[in-house]
C-alpha cells in the first residue's frame, strides 16, 4: 500500500521506528525561525561564546532552517537518555566537594562522556529513519549536535521539554540526562504542542555553578562555564578560574546535579554510556603518563578524544593543583618537562599550588 507523505499514518511509524532504534521521545516542530534568535545575536555580540567562532560563522543558518534545507517543513527532534544511574555517579565523579585523600584524586568528568561517543551512535540511527523518509518522497538533513541550529529551542517548540535557567532543556520523566538529535524533512508532519515551563521559582542551578557562569535565569557566559574551559578552550585556562575548576578534568555536571526535576531520571537502556573500567581505575596523576598513542588508545571512540591529549592532561594538571598531594608532585615534576607546553604551564602551577597547600 502506498504511503501518503506526511500523513498521520507516515507520522506515527516515524514515532514507531524511533522508539524501535532506542530513542526514548520522538515530536516534531514546524520548521521555523528558534524562538531566541534576537537571544543567540546578542549572546554571540556580548562575547559571551567565548572562542567558539563556529558558532559565530553559521549563525544565520542556525537562525533559518531554510538556509540549511530549502523547502524544509518540519523538524524532527529526538531525545535519547544517557543517565547512568545515581549508584555510578562514583564511577564518574569524587566525593562530595571538598573531599580529600585517595578518592578524591580520580578526578570528574561529565557523564555524557563516561562511555563512547554519542555523535556515531546516533549518528546511526538518523541514517534509519532517513532511509525510511526518503521512501516517502522526503529529503532529509540529520544532526546530532553538529549542525548549525539552534536545537534547544526546536525541541522545546516540538514539545521535548522546556528551557531551564541552566540554558539546559529539561523533561519531567528525563530529567536533564538526554542527548538531542534533529532531523530536517521536506515532508509535513503535524506538530506537536511545546511543553509548559515547570522551573517556577527554583534557582538551584543558578546557586550551584562553581565559577558564576550562569549569570541571570536563561543567561550563560561560556567563559566561565567548566565545561567550555575543559573542553573548547584549547589554550590557557585563566589563573583566576582554575580554583574553581576542583576536580572536575572534563565537562561539568553541576547545574544538571543541582535541578530537582533528575530525582524521576531513569536509567538509560543504551549500555554504551556506561563509564568505561579503564578509565574508573585511572588516579588524576595516571593521565600524566599517557603519550599520543595511549591516550588515542584509551579514548577511542570517546567524546573525550576531542581535547587531544594536550587538553585533557592541561585539565588533569589543573585538578591535582586543587586536589593533589605531595604523592603527585613527580608525575607533575615529570610533565614540566612535556613537549606540549600548555601541559607544562599547568604542571608548574600544580606544583605550585600543592606545595603551597604543605606550607600552609
Amino acid at each position: 500500500m502506498k504511503i501518503e507523505n506526511g500523513s498521520a499514518d507516515t507520522r506515527a511509524q516515524v514515532v514507531a521506528l524511533a522508539r524501535e532504534l532506542g530513542f526514548d521521545l520522538c515530536r516534531f516542530a514546524k520548521a521555523e525561525t528558534p524562538e531566541h534568535t534576537a537571544e543567540f545575536r546578542d549572546w554571540l555580540d556580548r562575547g559571551d561564546a567565548g572562542e567558539m567562532n563556529y558558532l559565530l560563522r553559521n549563525s544565520a543558518r542556525r537562525c533559518d532552517p531554510r538556509q540549511i534545507l530549502p523547502d524544509v517543513k518540519t523538524v524532527i527532534v529526538l531525545a535519547l537518555n544517557y543517565f547512568q544511574g545515581r549508584e555510578s555517579a562514583a564511577a564518574g565523579m569524587s566525593p562530595a566537594k571538598g573531599a580529600t585523600g585517595p578518592a578524591a584524586t580520580t578526578g570528574r568528568i561529565a557523564r555524557y562522556a563516561w562511555g563512547d561517543d554519542y555523535h556515531g551512535l546516533i549518528e546511526k540511527k538518523l541514517a534509519v529513519i532517513d532511509q525510511f523518509l526518503r521512501e516517502c518522497g522526503g529529503r532529509q538533513k540529520c544532526y546530532v549536535d553538529t549542525g548549525p541550529m539552534l536545537e534547544r529551542d526546536h525541541a522545546a517548540s516540538a514539545g521535548i521539554g522546556w528551557h531551564g535557567k541552566s540554558t539546559m532543556l529539561l523533561n519531567r520523566e528525563l530529567g536533564t540526562w538526554f542527548f538531542l538529535a534533529e532531523i530536517l524533512t521536506t515532508l509535513e508532519f503535524a506538530p506537536d504542542a511545546a511543553q509548559k515551563n515547570y522551573c517556577g521559582r527554583c534557582t538551584r542551578c543558578i546557586d550551584a555553578c562553581p565559577t558564576g557562569a550562569i549569570t541571570a535565569p536563561h543567561q550563560v557566559d561560556a567563559r566561565r562555564c567548566i565545561s567550555y574551559l575543559t573542553i573548547e578552550l584549547k589554550g590557557s585556562i585563566p589563573i583566576e578560574l582554575r580554583p574553581l575548576i576542583g576536580d572536575r578534568i572534563y565537562g561539568c555536571d553541576d547545574c544538571l546535579d543541582a535541578c530537582p526535576w533528575n530525582r524521576f531520571a531513569k536509567v538509560s537502556r543504551e549500555t554504551a554510556f556506561a563509564m568505561r573500567l579503564e578509565v574508573v581505575a585511572m588516579k588524576l596523576r595516571d593521565y600524566l603518563s599517557l603519550d599520543d598513542d595511549k591516550f588515542r588508545l584509551l579514548f577511542r571512540n570517546s567524546p573525550i578524544k576531542r581535547t587531544k591529549r594536550r587538553g585533557l592532561l592541561r585539565n588533569v594538571c589543573v585538578a591535582l593543583g586543587n586536589v593533589g598531594t605531595a604523592d603527585d608532585l613527580p608525575a607533575l615534576e615529570t610533565a614540566t618537562s612535556d613537549s606540549e607546553p600548555l601541559i607544562a604551564e599547568h604542571a608548574h602551577w600544580a606544583i605550585e599550588q600543592i606545595r603551597g597547600r604543605a606550607v600552609a
